[in-house]
């Protein structure tokens, strides 16, 4: 039988069928679908971890349009509201749209405009005039140095929905805050989500929890599968069902009576690596994937995430990560037929006392076991465990060398010891666990 939506889910559906830049308030929901305060602030807070809605300060809650995650590294203007600290002054209504481009106003009128397209954000400082004729070329208007608008252009704003931003920051210290989250959002779309590789529910075969044995047998003919997702009539996941469950069942015995309730699920935002290491350390071959509200949307299988975590490690990176900036600094040294790993302990790797940071030490032999492995013609690494069991502090501007040495190595998963030395003086030992991913 299926569960009645529970109030919380009840706000949730309400939220995501309003239109796009309406507002949303606490009282507004708790009087309109007859529920307590605090039940509508928990979901309108859930709503905004979901991404359908966004809180702007001195504005209030409004509904966004969901985010699509080939369009990730544009920002809407409410994200740059945030990003500046800054103050809406006109057409709210516009604060959902997605920023294109921004240009920066210092420059004549003429030559700008020829940069001003629709989308765009047009950031500039007390320039009355370029604020209107950038709103009516279909841009939005961030205006520096903390100025206000005239009436007029607020109220064309509105008229428009085109957003006109006020913030205390200058030009530049704006100009660089927007790159910024760009350049991170750009990192984020890189990383290969499970969203990217499940199995979609069009393709997957599930069963409802009122199915029967017999069911489970016709699914099992057709595609040789032995787990399968159990779902309720909203498409909630309530339990999977497996071989060794239907193995002494009766064909008439309804599925919701021997399966496995609360199965461990993953959601479709998680990332392909945190997936990789929940199916290891579990022992998961097949696994539903469930979206916020925790209904089925697929499922992936143990093969997919490792397939796909071997090509995330062959793909170039556009954006450069922090692990990036440590791993850029090291070098591959042969000697007498053995293979280290040679870096300069640079200030940006140290901690508030000079010595190497632990975070950076353990991104270090991370990649070192990752070049090692692969200069050993093996594969590639999805680490399980990593134990630091020795260390001395290692100071700026040291050269260490890192040697890893196989313990143990089969097909599928190796050990590793690892030592790093500064001047031939042993500075840290420790051990690896992890996977090993065919090529």
């Amino acid at each position: 039988m299926s569960k009645p939506m529970t109030k919380h889910e009840q706000i949730l559906a309400y939220i995501e069928n309003l239109e796009v830049g309406e507002k949303i308030s606490v009282r507004q929901i708790a009087k309109e679908l007859n529920v307590s305060e605090g039940t509508a602030y928990r979901a309108i807070k859930d709503a905004e971890n979901k991404g359908f809605v966004s809180t702007i300060e001195r504005v209030g809650t409004i509904r966004i349009k969901n985010k699509q995650k080939e369009n990730i590294e544009k920002l809407t203007f409410a994200e740059v509201v945030k990003i500046v600290d800054g103050q809406v002054l006109g057409g709210r209504a516009g604060l959902h749209k997605t920023l294109n481009k921004f240009v920066i106003g210092a420059m004549k009128l003429d030559a700008m405009m020829r940069y001003v397209d629709p989308g765009s954000l047009l950031i500039v400082g007390n320039r009355d005039q370029v604020h209107k004729i950038a709103l009516q070329a279909g841009a939005a208007v961030l205006i520096t140095g903390g100025f206000d608008a005239k009436e007029e252009v607020k109220r064309l704003a509105d008229e428009l929905e085109l957003p006109v931003i006020s913030t205390t920051y200058d030009t530049f210290s704006v100009g660089t805050m927007i790159n910024r989250a760009i350049y991170d959002q750009l990192i984020k779309k890189e990383i290969v989500q499970v969203s990217d590789i499940l199995t979609p529910i069009e393709k997957t075969r599930f069963l409802y929890a009122t199915d029967t044995v017999d069911e489970w047998h016709r699914h099992h003919q057709e595609t040789r599968h032995s787990r399968y997702p159990v779902v309720d009539s909203n498409m909630k996941v309530v339990g999977i069902v497996t071989t060794k469950d239907v193995m002494n069942a009766g064909d008439e015995k309804q599925i919701e009576k021997i399966m496995t309730k609360n199965p461990i699920t993953i959601n479709e935002r998680t990332s392909v690596a945190t997936a990789a290491h929940m199916m290891i350390w579990e022992g998961i071959e097949v696994m539903p994937v469930v979206n916020q509200a925790h209904k089925l949307v697929g499922i992936i299988s143990r093969q997919d995430v490792l397939k796909a975590t071997q090509t995330m490690l062959q793909q170039p990176q556009m954006g450069e990560t922090f692990t990036d900036l440590i791993t850029a600094h090291m070098s591959d040294v042969e000697r007498d037929g053995e293979i280290y790993f040679e870096c300069e302990v640079t200030p940006q790797m140290t901690n508030h006392l000079g010595t190497l940071s632990y975070g950076v030490i353990t991104t270090l032999l991370t990649e070192a076991s990752n070049r090692y492995i692969k200069k050993q013609k093996r594969g590639d690494l999805v680490i399980e465990n990593l134990s630091i069991y020795f260390i001395k502090p290692i100071q700026i501007e040291s050269t260490i060398e890192i040697r890893p040495r196989i313990l143990e190595m089969s097909r599928k998963s190796g050990r590793l010891d690892l030592e790093i030395y500064v001047e031939n003086t042993l500075v840290c030992k420790a051990l690896m666990i992890a996977q090993v991913i065919d090529r």
